[in-house]
């Protein structure tokens, strides 16, 4: 059994990324619901993001989407998020909101399109050297609706052509991870459909490229452990972005539709020893609060990937693996679900008040009066959303 002390310990290292996104007013086809003290630009995304980690102490850094977080000096946003007490992390190109992307992006047909895509691309490693970020997520909303609508082949050569430029571009210490999805917004053929295609991109272009898992982005009932297990077993698992859903889209809280699936990743991470941070996997959060209000909903969100990680740390690994071993099938079992049933609060509610803070972050802000002084001081100008 794991003692109390080294679950803190791991708990206390683990780092969760929050996107700059998830401050913005977002919604579906239908609607955006704008909401009050929303920011209005990339400085005051950061500003919110540096507000998550300091009542949490685990989130330490806030991606970016660019052109919506583009600033004329991105040194100087790179100060101002230091200055907040964060950092930038991943940068994330946006290939996808262009009449040009009609047909793809960097696997459209057309040799415009796709060097207008490859120059974005290149765009953002740029901005990962001046920003100091180790991280450049892709992922690709390019495919096909019809049969017959193009080569399906061809565009795969399109892509490893366009990624080949892209990790030839990249600094030493920077990493691709890049990201797969089933369907949507294309629904005969997505050009990265699954953790295969990325797997074999990934192989041809070098070890700093690998695998992102965007928790939502399966089809009902795969076993997304399994691909963690695998993906770490070859060495190219290069991180997540958490989130969650109950039909097609990856947009709630993560843990919000499964929570014991998140127990059950996080096991796999725990037992490939991808918690340390040596192992260099990146846990990003990937979510649009459409209704709910922005920085309690990311609070909420990094508080749930601490408790699914301390319940696998939790797992009595001795008596797990002793029951594997002699093929105790329900004793193996027994040893997970009696983690996944521990309530791990209190371990948490302890750690926090070692680390200066508050034991219940969400209680705390609300407290706070954070949110009040933002609406009062968020007025005028256009607030920050899809596209901005």
């Amino acid at each position: 059994m794991t003692d109390t002390a080294t679950v803190k310990a791991a708990l206390r290292a683990q780092r969760i990324e929050t996107p700059s996104w998830a401050y913005g007013n977002s919604g579906t086809r239908f609607k955006v619901f704008a909401q009050e003290g929303v920011p209005r630009n990339a400085y005051e995304k950061v500003d919110d993001a540096a507000t998550v980690h300091r009542f949490t102490g685990v989130a330490p850094s806030i991606a970016l989407h660019i052109p919506w977080d583009r600033v004329d000096d991105y040194a100087e946003l790179t100060k101002h998020a230091g200055d907040a007490g964060i950092r930038i992390g991943a940068i994330n190109p946006n290939v996808f909101q262009e009449d040009d992307y009609r047909l793809g992006s960097v696997c459209n047909p057309d040799p415009i399109v796709r060097r207008k895509a490859l120059d974005h691309l290149l765009e953002c490693v740029e901005i990962g050297a001046t920003t100091g970020s180790t991280i450049l997520s892709l992922w690709f909303a390019d495919g096909t609706n019809y049969p017959g609508q193009d080569s399906i082949r061809a565009r795969q050569d399109r892509l490893a052509e366009a990624l080949e430029a892209t990790y030839a571009a990249m600094p030493g210490a920077m990493r691709m991870l890049l990201e797969y999805k089933l369907f949507e917004p294309s629904f005969y053929t997505m050009d990265v459909p699954d953790w295969g295609t990325s797997y074999a991109h990934c192989l041809q272009l070098g070890d700093r490229a690998q695998v992102l898992v965007d928790t939502g982005h399966h089809a009902p009932g795969t076993n997304i452990e399994f691909i963690v297990a695998l993906m770490l077993r070859a060495g190219r698992l290069g991180g997540f972005h958490f989130n969650s859903r109950f039909y097609a889209d990856d947009d709630l809280m993560v843990g919000a539709a499964d929570p014991f699936q998140l127990f059950r990743i996080m096991h796999e991470i725990v037992q490939g020893g991808a918690l340390d941070p040596a192992a260099d996997v990146a846990f990003m959060l990937d979510q649009c609060h459409n209704i709910e209000p922005k920085i309690p909903a990311m609070i909420r969100s990094v508080l749930n990937v601490q408790e699914a990680t301390a319940k696998a740390l939790l797992v009595d690994s001795d008596a797990l693996r002793a029951a594997q071993d002699s093929g105790d099938v329900l004793g193996a079992n027994a040893a997970l679900m009696d983690a996944f049933n521990t309530d791990v609060r209190p371990i948490l509610a302890e750690l926090r008040e070692e680390m200066g803070i508050d034991p219940d972050p969400i209680a705390a802000y609300r407290r706070s009066g954070h949110h009040e002084r933002l609406v009062a001081e968020r007025q005028g100008g256009a607030q920050a959303g899809w596209g901005a």
